[in-house]
């Protein structure tokens, strides 16, 4: 088969809608459940690529979680730890492979972002993997094989209706792309460029420390970059992606949006948050809300009023502002990624505050100077890639 159609393009009023493979060849997946839509095959492809290049490039089991054409959260598969398994809400006697890990870690960096996500799988799809989703809010998945227990479970998701795409892995695009955009044919060489460590030779600062785990996150901050709407910022810890700024015009507004983001992850491992006195019968998107306005600046939404009478048992103190950046003080060994060069230091004086100690960025601004004396100033090691990665 070589064309699919679809039920609508981006809105239900574009019509008609389908994929197809221009030279006449078989198209490169199956669809083995479910009617994925215009926009779920664009989050499918984009994140297939890039869990299939973060497992190129670290030898480990790769996921993403893809919310309209970017990720809201990408990582490796490690082991998850006790305070990890309480905030993603992992059941107790839960089986976890590597692969399952990979993805309860994608998703659960940014909760909010990934409701109603579509998820990507560098390996097999297994039957820890499809058990986690299957209680999550999620429209599809796409992976390059799976177990027939997997299948099965995912099969009973929203209906039955839930997407399950089998991609070829042995797939490779043609090296020119093409895109109409008002009636217009834009041509342009596929975006094959490799990232490893050889980027991260050029290091700029005084500081030239940089272990091996930072080198992973690295590579995972920029591979993750390369597949996500610029202007783009993503900071990593421990081989997951805990905060990603996309689609902004100004770069710094990117950095102090996944700087945010990188923090409300780390607030939420507080003992403020991982003793929030919860209904058992709350369900686990109406946690992460509550979760998300107890640790914002309008925390009175929730204490102020009746509010907090629907999702807890008794009311929880406040968390206030000092509690807040006492306990933020604490992280440290962040790593951050820039899809193209900072243009003022002030980028680096936002990244700090979120713990970050390492940073990846092309270089090349006519103020390299002032970033680099502003990164000299706090320590941190950085080095200039030479490698933008804009994506649109």
């Amino acid at each position: 088969m070589n064309e699919l159609e679809l039920k609508y393009g981006c809105n239900p009023n574009q019509k008609p809608a389908r994929v197809f493979m221009k030279n006449g060849a078989a198209l490169p997946f199956t669809v083995l459940n479910g009617k994925p839509g215009y926009i779920n095959l664009l989050d499918a492809f984009n994140s297939w690529q890039l869990v299939r290049e973060l497992k190129e490039a670290t030898g480990q089991p790769a996921a993403a979680s893809f919310k309209h054409v970017s990720p809201a959260g990408a990582a490796l598969g490690l082991p998850l730890d006790e305070v990890d398994k309480q905030i993603y809400f992992v059941e107790p006697d839960a089986a976890l492979s590597p692969i399952a890990c990979a993805y309860i870690r994608a998703r659960g960096a940014d909760r909010l972002c990934s409701y109603g996500d579509w998820a990507a799988l560098s390996d097999e799809c297994d039957a820890a993997t499809a058990a986690y989703l299957k209680n999550e809010v999620s429209d599809g998945i796409i992976a390059p094989a799976y177990s027939d227990e997997a299948l099965a479970i995912l099969k009973t998701k929203k209906g039955g209706r839930y997407n399950v795409v089998q991609i070829d892995p042995a797939y490779v695009p043609a090296p020119l792309e093409q895109k109409d955009v008002f009636g217009i044919t834009f041509e342009q060489g596929h975006n094959d460029c490799k990232i490893d460590e050889s980027l991260l030779q050029n290091i700029v600062t005084e500081n030239k420390g940089l272990p091996e785990s930072a080198k992973r996150d690295m590579l995972l901050a920029l591979i993750t970059l390369k597949y996500t709407q610029s202007n783009s910022v993503c900071y990593v810890k421990d081989g997951q992606a805990i905060g990603i700024g996309a689609g902004q015009q100004s770069r710094v507004h990117c950095t102090r949006l996944a700087g945010t983001k990188a923090d409300n992850w780390f607030l939420r491992q507080s003992p403020q948050v991982l003793n929030l006195p919860f209904k058992p019968e709350v369900r686990r998107p109406d946690r992460d809300n509550a979760i998300d306005v107890y640790i914002g600046e309008e925390w009175e939404d929730l204490l102020e009023t009746d509010d907090w009478k629907r999702v807890f048992t008794e009311k929880p103190p406040v968390f206030t502002r000092e509690e807040k950046k006492a306990w933020l003080q604490k992280e440290t060994g962040v790593s951050l990624g820039s899809d193209a060069f900072f243009p003022f230091g002030d980028n680096v004086e936002r990244a700090r505050k979120s713990g970050v100690t390492y940073i990846a960025e092309p270089g090349g601004s006519i103020r390299d100077d002032n970033v680099i004396e502003t990164a000299n100033k706090y320590g941190i090691t950085m080095a200039f890639t030479g490698q933008r990665l804009f994506h649109h």
